[in-house]
């Protein structure tokens, strides 16, 4: 029977390395692609984020409570890192950069990941009488790569506050200027709201990105497989 709390679902289903693996590269994926705008706001000359205490890998400083509860809940969060924009080097292209280097993490993550897990399925999986610790190891692997997917895809939307409305900010000033009122955050969550809980665009764009994960995936099983004569 569905009890409506998505841990609780799982956990009935037996469905615990998948609840596992989510709950896991949640965590570590947003601390670490906050990390990143954080590494990124350093180079460009702002402390900030080692002055207010961001630059550490635990989660709770990165996600804050409400995003704590909000994930515990419907497992959604988010992250922040604050940065003083007046304090870069690049005036021009200083926010771009800062606010490119967390999807760039997810980049990397997910390139990292999903490489592991074909690896893992071509060395492992596709042979008879797998372990099941394998199924678990590819499972946990292939979720972490299709949610840093999902979150570089995400954070790329040019929808206040991601950080695609940031990059996009820097390369046009009447976008930049419309980012300037102080309800256009409020305006881009209605937007992120109406996209992935009133249409189809939410399930689609998930489905998508399993696709690339699962397309990834299998094309480094096929090359393991041909390297080894699997």
């Amino acid at each position: 029977m569905n009890s409506g709390w998505w841990i609780a679902d799982y956990w009935q289903a037996g469905q615990t390395v998948l609840l596992a693996s989510w709950i896991i590269w949640v965590i570590v994926s947003i601390s670490l692609h906050e990390l990143g705008h954080g590494v990124a706001a350093i180079w460009e000359g702002d402390d900030t984020p080692r002055r207010t205490g961001h630059m550490t890998f635990n989660p709770l400083v990165h996600m804050g409570t409400y995003s704590i509860i909000a994930f515990l809940l419907i497992g959604f969060a988010w992250g922040l890192m604050p940065v003083n924009p007046h304090n870069f080097r690049h005036r021009r292209w200083g926010d771009a950069i800062v606010a490119a280097a967390g999807p760039a993490v997810n980049l990397i993550l997910a390139f990292i990941l999903l490489t592991a897990a074909g690896t893992v399925s071509g060395l492992l999986l596709a042979k008879d009488g797998a372990p099941q610790w394998a199924e678990h190891l590819f499972t946990f692997l292939l979720i972490g790569g299709w949610l840093n997917l999902i979150l570089l895809a995400l954070n790329l939307l040019p929808i206040p506050p991601l950080d695609g409305s940031r990059i996009l900010a820097s390369f046009s000033d009447p976008y930049a200027r419309l980012l300037m009122n102080p309800n256009a955050s409020l305006i881009g969550l209605g937007i992120f709201i109406m996209l992935f809980w009133i249409t189809d665009f939410g399930s689609v764009f998930m489905g998508l990105m399993m696709s690339i994960s699962d397309a990834w995936a299998g094309a480094v099983q096929g090359v393991v497989l041909g390297l080894t004569g699997g």
